[in-house]
Parts: structure tokens; sequence; C-alpha cells
């Protein structure tokens, strides 16, 4: 049995799965506000009431925002503040009295629809969130990528490869930097980009219903988005040339995405034509938690 935790900032997911991906249950929490203790001990409390539930000990995964730092060993980069700075992989192994796999929730993300998701087919599978964020994981031959640095896929936090009106302001990204990519292709950037043309706040939700009713300005919204996308990630295909991507988070509900972008790559990549698949996540927001259960290959589950 493979156990998996999905770390977020409002709550805090667990799922048992069997060897072949079968769920066996699913539980969650609220996450502790602020309370670093807390959130072990209701990681800590999930995993024994599943274990318990079952009469079995299952292997622990685990998807947090952030990431662990190769040179420290310490959460870093995580919009759940709390968890920055702390040895949070070494502190819940503490807490359980066993090993524990931890690993970006984005790259969870990529992990299980490499696996048995959307780009299960794919050798090579670049995930991408679209979300309150913008985050990305790298996936070859169902082996998850985690690079020199711990941040392999991490493209969110490029600087923007496209164009942009000279007279724009900055747009400042939580990580300290300015113009990252997350900062023009988040969900609530869509809405950002939305006001500044037409004056009228509208969520991404509204925009793509607005766009589908014939109204010209949120369609135009929407074609200057996925102009954006398709320049970005033209730069991981570029790079990384990956069999498939893979979207998820909020915006990734937006199905005309799946037919403009394909062209679109074409025309912004290094290539004679670009054949990469553009999918639909499978298991939707249920591919963090997938995810981390996967974070123990079979030989070792």
């Amino acid at each position: 049995m493979r156990i998996g935790i999905d770390l977020g900032g409002t709550k805090i997911e667990a799922i048992a799965l069997m060897p072949d991906g079968t769920v066996l249950a699913r539980k969650r929490e609220a996450t502790p506000q602020g309370d670093y203790r807390g959130i072990l001990r209701t990681i800590a409390d999930l995993v024994l009431d599943l274990e318990e539930q079952f009469q079995r000990q299952g292997t622990i995964g685990i998807g947090t925002p952030g990431s662990l730092s190769p040179r420290t060993g310490l959460i870093r980069n995580s919009n759940s503040t709390v968890l920055n700075g702390k040895p949070f992989d070494r502190d819940i192994a503490e807490f359980l009295g066993r090993p524990v796999r931890v690993a970006n929730d984005a790259n969870c993300f990529a992990l299980s629809e490499a696996i048995d998701g959307a780009g299960r087919s794919a050798a090579t599978v670049f995930g991408v969130i679209l979300g309150t964020g913008v985050g990305g994981g790298l996936v070859v031959d169902r082996k998850l990528i985690n690079g020199h640095n711990g941040i392999a896929g991490e493209w969110g936090h490029n600087a923007i490869p496209f164009a942009i009106d000279p007279a724009t302001p900055p747009r400042p990204c939580f990580c300290g930097k300015v113009n990252c990519i997350e900062t023009f292709l988040s969900g609530g950037a869509l809405t950002k980009e939305h006001q500044s043309r037409t004056g009228t706040t509208l969520s991404a939700e509204e925009i793509v219903e607005k766009a589908e009713e014939g109204d010209a300005e949120a369609k135009r919204s929407l074609d200057i988005y996925a102009d954006r996308l398709a320049q970005a990630l033209a730069v991981v295909v570029n790079i990384v040339d990956p069999d498939a991507i893979v979207l998820g988070g909020g915006v990734s509900n937006i199905l005309s995405l799946y037919d403009s972008l394909p062209p679109l790559l074409s025309r912004y990549a290094f290539s004679d034509g670009v054949t990469t698949k553009v999918l639909r996540a499978m298991h939707g927001d249920s591919s963090g938690v997938r995810g981390a259960a996967w974070l123990w290959p079979d030989e070792e589950s």
C-alpha cells in the first residue's frame, strides 16, 4: 500500500493506493495555520488512521509547496511560509518513525500524470500547473527529475520570454523577482490582463464564459493568454523537447487552449514543426496527492 499526502495551504489530503493505483481511501483535514508542529501532527494522524483502517503499513510520500534545498536540507520557496527554513522531511520521518519521501507539489502532479494519467504513454512528460501559481515538473521514463539544485521544472519563475508594453508596470513575484512567468500566466494574471485592457474585473471562469458567448474582449484576453503560454512553453520544448505537456490547475479547464496551443508552439519553437502533445490532466485535483504516493517506485514499495 502506498500513502500519499498533499500538504496544501488550507487542507491536508491523504490517499491510500493499491500497487496498481486503485484508490483504497481518502481523508482530509484542515491545515493548522501557522503551526508547524500542528502540521506534522495532522499528517501523522492521517497516515496512522489509514494504516489502522486497512491493518497494514504503507510507504509514505508527501507533496509540499516549495522544495527541499539540496544545499541546506531545509524547505525553501514555500508560500506556506511556516514551512520555510524547516527540515521538514527529517521532522516528519522522526514523527512517524520511518523513512518518508518529500517532493514539490508540482513535481508530484507531473509524476502522477506520467505514471497513470494523461501522459502515461509518453517517455518524457512536462507537467504544468496553471492556477494560483505556475509550477512544473519533469518526468523521464516514469522517474522524477529533480536536478542538481532541486529546481528542475520551475519554469514559472523564469523571466517572461515574451514582449510586453514598456509602459506595463513591473509585476513583483512572491519569490522576490520581477516579471516571472507566473505573474503573467496564473489564473489571477488572466483576470489582471483583462481588467487592464477593459476596465472590467472578471474571474478566469467568467472570462471563458464571456468568450464562449461571443464577447470580443474576453476572446482577445484568452488569445493573449494562449499566445504568452505558448511562448513560455516553447522555451521548455527547445530545451527538454518532451513527448507530452500535461496541463493542470484551474486554468487547465479552459478547453480552447488544447486547440490553440499546438499551432502556436509550432510558431515559436526552434523546429520545422512541433508535434508535442498538449494534454489535460486526467486526475485533476487528485494528481498531486496521487503523485506523492508514487514517490515510491514499484521495486521499493
